[in-house]
Formats: structure tokens, sequence, C-alpha cells
């Protein structure tokens, strides 16, 4: 089951300028950043006890990794604390699903709706 939204991916050409504007135009501050696995991700929120955050991908390198994305609008990050299940759930109701995959934040995989718009899920059972 799905607990709730935990992020906005946000596929930028430069992290660096894309942090610059959220955190000193915007008022964001960073709550993490990590690199691992030939990517770095920036996570940026309105405060530290933000239940949603925004994470800050680059462009070119998740169009590397996953070429069936719509990298030109944001996606959503789900969370769940059963991944498997409900990887096995959805894909047993026919719905596409990618393969499960390790990343410095945990185990994720995406999934598309009807209109084959993508989502991830991580899990956050630890």
């Amino acid at each position: 089951m799905i607990t709730k939204i935990g992020q906005i991916m946000l596929y930028v050409t430069n992290q660096q300028e894309a942090v610059d504007f959220w955190t000193k135009k915007v008022g964001f501050i960073i709550v993490a950043e990590e690199n691992g696995q030939g990517m770095r991700w920036i996570e940026i929120a309105p405060s530290k006890d933000a239940e949603t955050s925004i994470v800050l991908h680059n462009k070119e390198v998740i169009a590397k990794m996953s070429p069936e994305l719509n990298l030109s609008t944001p996606s959503l990050m789900f969370t769940t604390e059963n991944l498997d299940k409900l990887y096995n759930d959805l894909a047993n109701q026919r719905v596409t699903v990618g393969e499960i995959m390790e990343m410095p934040t945990g185990r994720v995989f995406n999934f598309a709706d009807s209109e084959q718009n993508y989502f991830a899920v991580v899990d956050k059972s630890n």
C-alpha cells in the first residue's frame, strides 16, 4: 500500500542553477544531498519538517537510466513500507512496472498509469 507522496522529482539540465533558484529566490532549504551510482540528487523543501520535498535530478543521467520516462514534467515519488508486496500487487493487476533497483536512498521501482505517465515508489520500511 502507498502511504504518502514523499517527493516530487524534478528533472533539470543544471542542478546547481536549480538549487540556487529554489534556495536563494524561493527560500527552500537543502534537506539532503546524495551522490552515488553515477548520479547526484539534491533534496530541497520549504522547511526541515515538510512532509513532501522536491528532488532535483540531472535530466541527462536519468534519461540514460530510464529512457521510457517523460522528463519534461515532474514525477511523483510515493513511499511504502512493503515494497515487494506493492510491486507484486501492481504487477498482478497488469500495471506496467519497472525493475526494483537499489538506490542511495533505498529500494525503488517505477510504474506507469494507463497514459504511460511514470511514477516511482521508494521503500521506507527502515
